[in-house]
This record gives C-alpha cells, sequence and structure tokens, in this order.
C-alpha cells in the first residue's frame, strides 16, 4: 500500500493548497491586533469569517482534484493545514490570560472561548463542502447518490454515538498527559501546569486525536469525523467545568497567568480543532493501514 512519489507529491500539494488559502492569503483578515495576543472570533468580524469560509471551500474544492485519484481522502486536510498556521502564527492561552488578568475579564473571556471550537469547526466543514463539490464534479450525480445512501443504510447509530464519547474520553486523557510544561503541586488544586509551547500543543492534541481515531475505527469502523466534532465537545465542556469549580478564582489570585489545573484549557480552540483534524485523519488512516497489514502482511 505505498503510494508513488507523484502521488505523494499530490498530497503535498493539496496540503500547500490548504496552507496558502487559508493560512496566509487569509491570515490578514484573522491576524490579532496585539502581537501577543491569540485569535478570537469576535475580534475577525463579519466579512473576514465570510472571506475565511470562501476561502475555506475553494481550499477543499481544489484539494480534491490536486489530489486525485484520493481527493476524497486527502483533500479533507487542505484546511486543517490551514488553521495549523493560524494556530502556530497567534499567540497562546497563556498570553491571552496575561492580557485578561481579572477574574472578570476572565469570566467574559472564558464565556467567548467555550463556543470558539464550533465555529472552527465549522470552517472544516466548510472545506469538506468544497470536497463534497468536487466528488460531485467529478462523479455522476446517479452514482454518488447510491453511494451516500449505501453509507447512510450502513451506519450504526449506536455505534457513532460511542464512537463520539469515546473519542472525547481519549482525545481528552491524551492531551491531559503529553501536553505538559513545568509542574507545581498546589494545596488546594492539586497541580497547576504552566502553558505549553506551541509545539508542545500541537504534538499533544495531533496524538491524541490521532489515537482516538485509530481506536475507533479499529473496533468500532467509524470514521474520522467524530473525533473531530469532539474537538469541539472537548473544548467546550472543558471551559464550562474550568469556570464553574471552586478553585477558579484562588487559580487567578494566587498564580501567575500562565498557570492552569487543566492543560486542556491552556489549548486554544483553533488549535484544538486544527490539529485534531490532521490526527484525526492520520489516526483513521494508520488504523487502515494496520488492518491491511494484518490481514496480507502477516500471511
Amino acid at each position: 500500500m505505498e503510494l508513488s512519489w507523484l502521488m505523494k507529491l499530490r498530497i503535498a500539494f493539496a496540503a500547500v493548497i490548504g496552507v496558502v488559502l487559508v493560512g496566509y492569503v487569509a491570515w490578514p483578515w484573522g491576524n490579532p491586533p496585539d502581537p501577543y495576543g491569540s485569535i478570537l472570533v469576535k475580534a475577525i468580524g463579519t466579512s473576514s469569517i465570510i472571506t475565511l469560509l470562501i476561502m475555506a471551500f475553494l481550499a477543499g474544492l481544489i484539494a480534491y482534484f490536486a489530489a486525485w485519484p484520493y481527493g476524497k481522502e486527502i483533500g479533507v486536510l487542505a484546511v486543517p493545514f490551514g488553521l495549523a498556521v493560524w494556530s502556530i502564527r497567534a499567540g497562546t492561552a497563556g498570553g491571552l490570560m496575561q492580557l485578561n488578568s481579572t477574574v472578570e475579564q476572565r469570566r467574559i473571556i472564558f464565556s467567548t472561548l467555550r463556543w470558539e471550537p464550533f465555529f472552527w469547526l465549522l470552517v472544516v466543514i466548510v472545506g469538506f463542502g468544497g470536497v463534497a463539490l468536487g466528488r460531485k464534479i467529478r462523479t455522476s450525480a446517479k452514482r454518488q447518490e447510491s453511494s451516500e445512501k449505501k453509507i447512510i443504510k450502513s451506519s450504526d447509530s449506536f455505534n457513532i454515538i460511542l464512537a463520539f464519547l469515546l473519542s472525547c474520553i481519549v482525545a481528552y486523557v491524551g492531551i491531559r498527559v503529553l501536553a505538559q510544561d513545568i509542574r507545581i503541586y498546589d494545596s488546594r488544586a492539586s497541580v497547576v501546569t504552566a502553558q505549553p509551547a506551541v509545539g508542545q500543543v500541537a504534538f499533544a492534541v495531533f496524538i491524541s486525536f490521532g489515537a482516538a481515531a485509530f481506536v475507533i475505527k479499529k473496533f468500532l469502523d467509524v470514521g474520522y469525523v467524530m473525533p473531530i466534532v469532539a474537538g469541539a465537545a472537548i473544548t467546550a465542556l472543558s471551559v464550562i467545568i474550568y469556570v464553574k469549580q471552586d478553585s477558579f478564582e484562588y487559580l487567578i489570585e494566587q498564580w501567575p497567568a500562565i498557570f492552569f489545573s487543566n492543560t486542556v484549557i491552556a489549548v486554544l480552540p483553533v488549535q484544538m480543532i486544527a490539529f485534531g483534524a490532521l490526527g484525526s485523519v492520520a489516526g483513521y488512516w494508520m488504523a487502515f493501514r494496520y488492518d491491511y497489514w494484518r490481514k496480507h502482511e502477516m500471511k
């Protein structure tokens, strides 16, 4: 199942399309005004949001044809690659906390952050829409409809729900374990951890969602969509619980802004969705290749 050098080149080209259209062309509309700030959807503006969504759709559409005949599998990576560039270029959660030091400011910021992952999820979905249009252009409408009906009919709703829950658990635990920096024990908060570097965050999220996608593909035969959706749920629920916990005000008063009692909070929503989507797709195909290896190479 090794890919030819030409196909690897097409895959790389599909990734470059996302990086260029979403990561760089659309960047001026999302670039935070404060050089130490982080990307916040509320600061982007309606016209810039529309521009970003258009770029995401075009990235998915163009990447589908660039990666042909694996456009369906590879084209979906274009937008997450572009958002990954945004994630690397713009701030950290710790930096955002430093700019909002009071309890009330933090509550306002967290009330915004809990909804942001759903916007970034929408951007990824719009990119999927571009891939879907590419498929529709490439194949006949009748054949496409037949294929979709077969997928829907064979889907097990229980497996999908279980896959979503399992993805949340595996990815959440993985990030808690892997997204680490300086750890200090605290009598009230148990342990507080400093803001991990962006590279550490990217590694932790990618590996955690890759593991989640591998597990649900291997044991439930469910695709990579559920882990990607789980990324939004993990951020939203983590923020809600973090703000409501008794030690919330204590942490703000006693510890520097870059310290968190839950390292999932140290992952910005755009980072969670971007690297989570890349990891989910990678984990899915790792499971697919593992099954192929078990079936053919071990004979």
